[in-house]
C-alpha cells in the first residue's frame, strides 16, 4: 500500500505552506526515510530493553498491508509514521517518529491526521498501538487525539513497559 511520492494522490496534507508540514506517502526504503528509521531504533534502544521493542523493519514497512508517511518540513524530512491493516477493521499506528529538533511544531498530530485519513480511506473502523511509558509526548498526542486504553493485541505482550491504546474512527468500518 505505500504509494510512491510522485503518484497522484500520494500527498496526504495539505503541505506546501511554509511552516506547514508536508505529509506523504513515501518509499520506506529511501535514504532519508532509512535515517528517520535508524533514528527512531537508537531513541527506543536508549529508553527500553530489545524484548520490550516492537519494531518493524524496513522491509516489513514494504508490506501490500503498510502504508508509511513521511512528514516534511521545508523539504526536510523530519518525521515518520506506517499504517499497518491488521484486519478489515483495524489498523495499527507503527513508527511513529518525530525528529527532536522539529518537537513541537505540529508534526506528529500531522501525521497522525495523514494515518487517520488513510485508515478511513480503507474502511477501517478502528486503530490500535502499542507504545511505551517512557514516552511523555507520545502518550499526550494519543490521548488528546481521542486514543484509550484498550487490552493488548496482535499478539503482543503486555508489560510494565508498555501500553495499548485504540481510537475508533468517525464513521467507523465500511459494511461489506
Amino acid at each position: 500500500m505505500t504509494t510512491p511520492p510522485d503518484e497522484p494522490g500520494a500527498a496526504a496534507g495539505p503541505g506546501g505552506v511554509a511552516g506547514e508540514p508536508r505529509v506523504a506517502l513515501e518509499d520506506p526504503r529511501s535514504a532519508e526515510a532509512r535515517a528517520l528509521i535508524g533514528a527512531l531504533d537508537d531513541y527506543l534502544d536508549g529508553l527500553y530493553p530489545p524484548d520490550a521493542n516492537y519494531l518493524l523493519d524496513v522491509e516489513s514497512l514494504c508490506a501490500p498491508e503498510v502504508s508509511f508517511f513521511v512528514a516534511r518540513l521545508g523539504g526536510m524530512a523530519l518525521g515518520c509514521g506506517a499504517l499497518r491493516v491488521l484486519d478489515g477493521r483495524t489498523g495499527e499506528l507503527k513508527r511513529m517518529y518525530v525528529a527532536p529538533e522539529a518537537r513541537g511544531l505540529g508534526i506528529g498530530r500531522a501525521i497522525l491526521g495523514a494515518i487517520e485519513r488513510r485508515a478511513a480511506q480503507l474502511g477501517l473502523g478502528e486503530l490500535k498501538l502499542e507504545t511505551g511509558t517512557a514516552q511523555p509526548e507520545a502518550l499526550g498526542l494519543y490521548r488528546t487525539a481521542g486514543f484509550r486504553p484498550c487490552a493488548a493485541f496482535a499478539g503482543y505482550r503486555p508489560g510494565p513497559l508498555n501500553l495499548f491504546l485504540a481510537k475508533t474512527l468517525a464513521g467507523g468500518a465500511r459494511r461489506h
